[in-house]
């Protein structure tokens, strides 16, 4: 059964929250904000953790930024929640590193289809019992531990991040366009915009960049293809 950390000050919403994750079959655990968040996270060990933004003590956007610093948090799937649903606090979310978002009011079956969308991504792909890698020059994933590499450096990315740099690998040379990427890097593409594609592209290069490398090519009005990796 897997672990979901439910962080909100609100206890009504956590209860709304762990109910339907409950009755999806995921265990729950909760905090009532960041701090005590960031311990839970590193004594219970959650699949995924579900943040609000705005709480008191330190606010989600901070609790995400510490996650993304230690090494043994920075793949922890993150799912914002909040009530501010301006399209700047989405794309900051994201921008530090989040998964995905989900707006208040929100409606728990569609907050229960991202948690298994982002989870889904998460489960090593069937095989021989072989690692499976892909490698296009001094660029390496490894998709049964979710590891990218780059001249045997480690650049920790999040799930949707490995996704769309796996997708772009799968294809080298060759234009992804933004749906493209929305349809196999997001479960629900439907529901994301091209900006929030944009927004994790931009996280991918910042990671690279700052090892001296920049594997994504940017067509513009177009999409994006990966470069040669030399």
């Amino acid at each position: 059964m897997q672990k979901i950390l439910v962080v909100d000050d609100d206890p009504h919403i956590r209860e709304v929250i762990c109910f339907a994750l409950q009755k999806a079959g995921y265990a729950t655990v909760t905090a009532a904000d960041g701090r005590q968040a960031l311990s839970l996270c590193e004594r219970e060990k959650p699949a995924l953790l579900i943040l609000d933004i705005l709480m008191p003590e330190m606010d989600g956007t901070e609790v995400c930024r510490r996650l993304r610093r230690e090494p043994a948090d920075g793949h922890l799937p993150i799912l914002f929640v909040s009530s501010k649903d301006d399209e700047i606090d989405r794309i900051l979310g994201l921008e530090l590193g989040g998964d995905d978002y989900v707006a208040k009011p929100f409606s728990p079956r569609e907050l229960v289809a991202r948690v298994k969308a982002i989870l889904r991504r998460t489960g090593a792909p069937a095989g021989d019992g072989k690692s499976a890698k892909l490698q296009h020059g001094r660029l390496r994933l490894d998709l049964d531990r979710y590891r990218a590499e780059w001249d045997d450096i480690d650049v920790v990315l999040t799930l949707t991040e490995f996704g769309i740099l796996r997708t772009l690998m799968t294809r080298p040379g060759k234009v992804c366009t933004r749906d493209h990427l929305m349809n196999t890097a997001y479960e629900l593409h439907k529901i994301v915009a091209d900006r929030t594609i944009d927004s994790h592209v931009r996280r991918v290069r910042a990671k690279f960049a700052a090892i001296g490398a920049d594997p994504i090519e940017t067509l513009h009005g177009v999409g994006y293809k990966l470069g040669p990796c030399e």
